[in-house]
């Protein structure tokens, strides 16, 4: 009697490797869907813009309580009755970055010197090179200062006025 040796190879077939990785990218697919990164990442892109924007009207305070009244910049703060936070168009209202020329943007470096009030000028995630992506104006009627973020992910800009 002749024995008859079976040779049984360890390891997966392929319809069970196919079945593994399909269960992987159902799953993988379900949690990106739960997770939804592109919400996530414009959820902290408006934490950043609210902090920048209170960062700037503080700067500018700052700098007014320490200058009599006298509101930085070269130029002085458009006055405007508009909402200019529903209007990303208003050039006159940008806020230019540190060490850029400002043009027809409100220049706030002198906020800068030093650091005294703020370390440099606060830049939104989605601004252009010479606009911090920010706008600041003085209501005409009440002088009340406005620093707003109009770029916000959410469904309303971003504002804050003192």
């Amino acid at each position: 009697m002749e024995k008859k040796i079976q040779n049984f190879k360890k390891g997966f077939t392929l319809l069970e490797m196919l079945l593994v990785v399909a269960i992987i990218a159902i799953l993988a697919g379900i949690v990106i869907v739960a997770i939804n990164p592109s919400k996530q990442l414009g959820a902290a892109n408006d934490a950043k813009r609210w902090s920048d924007v209170n960062t700037i009207i503080s700067a500018v305070y700052q700098y007014a309580i320490d200058n009599s009244g006298t509101l930085p910049g070269p130029s002085t703060i458009a006055a405007t009755t508009n909402n200019v936070c529903n209007s990303t168009g208003t050039t006159t209202a940008g806020i230019c970055t540190t060490g850029a020329a400002c043009g027809a943007f409100t220049d706030l470096s002198s906020t800068t010197n030093a650091g005294t009030y703020i370390s440099s000028i606060p830049v939104d995630p989605s601004a252009t090179a010479t606009s911090t992506g920010y706008y600041i104006v003085k209501d005409g009627t009440t002088s009340r200062i406005t620093v707003c973020a109009p770029s916000a992910a959410g469904t309303s800009a971003i504002s804050v006025t003192k």
